[in-house]
């Protein structure tokens, strides 16, 4: 159900709309694939993947939605080579060879011509709502990608007139400084265990860690880089590494033997897993054809990640609490 996760904090006091409204609201949004000259779309499908059905499912009152992108981009190398024998023409017609201004409405041009030839590109973003615990989960391993869904869902709710007020959840302690306080005490908190991997960066002159809170992505080229897969970090070589200044930007982690992930410095998790224990269960109670396994997955993905959740959270110094607003929280989609 989710291979990444993005968590967002709903504010206190934010009051749901009904199902059949925000369901109207997403119809109106529903995906259209690109015309012959967009480079891109993006609109609302269906959860279970069936046509005609829901665009919101409720599954133990937790609401699933599906955000579909479809993109187009000409190979750079085709533009290049269209406008050069447009600019070549042009010139031995004219005796002059277009710039500036002119040269970039050519190639704006060119590019138009060649949409309607270019493949497409799909991508489907999962959305997790819980109203009753105020989370908002986002299955994307990017900032950029949960932004636009978050984004897409806050102008349905505006449609209706409504508002979500999401942002970011955030934690006492910077992940970057708890996972390199646990490597350098060899000791994961209560209901985690440390795995077989993890990434170390230097701190630039003067940075501290609270400085690579984030995206974890500042200056990466300029500062030394570790990195361990597959390999035990419980060893004095880590430690070291952690004590000469280096922080942790990544790390495996494992929770009460049912979930692994690997926890990056922006509190995104990545490769979500359910181990054995989780999938063995769903085995005995048996999924129901009708369904394809559907609500299921559901229950045992909101049911793991919203009990791990709050735990991770715990782990981190606990909760900065949201204020109440009234208005949309979340960061803008980035650009493009």
């Amino acid at each position: 159900m989710f291979k990444s996760a993005i968590v967002y904090r709903i504010a206190p006091g934010w009051e749901p709309p009904s199902l059949a409204s925000l369901e109207g609201a997403l119809d109106r949004a529903r995906f259209v694939p690109c015309g012959p000259t967009e480079p891109r779309s993006a609109g609302w499908i269906e959860p279970r993947g069936r046509e005609h059905e829901a665009l919101v499912e409720s599954v133990g009152g937790h609401w699933i939605l599906c955000l579909r992108t479809e993109t187009r981009a000409v190979p750079g190398a085709a533009v290049r080579d269209a406008l050069e024998a447009r600019l070549q023409k042009i010139e031995q017609e004219t005796g002059s060879r277009p710039r500036g201004k002119l040269r970039k409405e050519l190639k704006e041009e060119i590019v138009v011509d060649l949409l309607p030839r270019a493949f497409s590109k799909f991508a489907t973003t999962r959305i997790w709502l819980d109203p009753k615990a105020g989370l908002l989960v986002v299955g994307a391993g990017s900032a950029a990608k949960a932004d636009e869904a978050v984004g897409a869902l806050i102008e349905a709710f505006r449609d209706l007139g409504a508002v979500l007020p999401a942002g970011l959840l955030k934690t006492q302690m910077a992940p970057s400084t708890a996972m390199s306080l646990w490597l350098a005490e060899r000791e994961a908190p209560p209901g985690f265990s440390i795995d077989q991997e993890c990434e170390l960066k230097q701190a630039g002159a003067g940075e501290s860690d609270a400085a690579l809170e984030g995206t974890g992505q500042a200056r990466a080229g300029d500062r030394a880089t570790v990195r361990y897969a597959r390999h035990s970090l419980d060893i004095d070589e880590v430690v070291a590494h952690v004590r000469q200044g280096k922080v942790a930007t990544k790390l495996a982690i494992t929770w009460r033997d049912r979930v692994s992930f690997l926890l990056d410095a922006s509190m995104t998790l990545k490769r979500i897993e359910m181990l054995d224990v989780v999938l063995e269960g769903k085995a005995e109670s048996g999924d129901d054809p009708a369904d394809d396994g559907f609500d299921a997955d559901v229950a045992i993905a909101t049911g793991e990640l919203g009990r791990m959740i709050p735990e991770l959270v715990e782990a981190l110094g606990g909760e900065i609490a949201p204020e109440s607003v009234s208005e949309p929280a979340a960061r803008a989609p980035a650009p493009g």
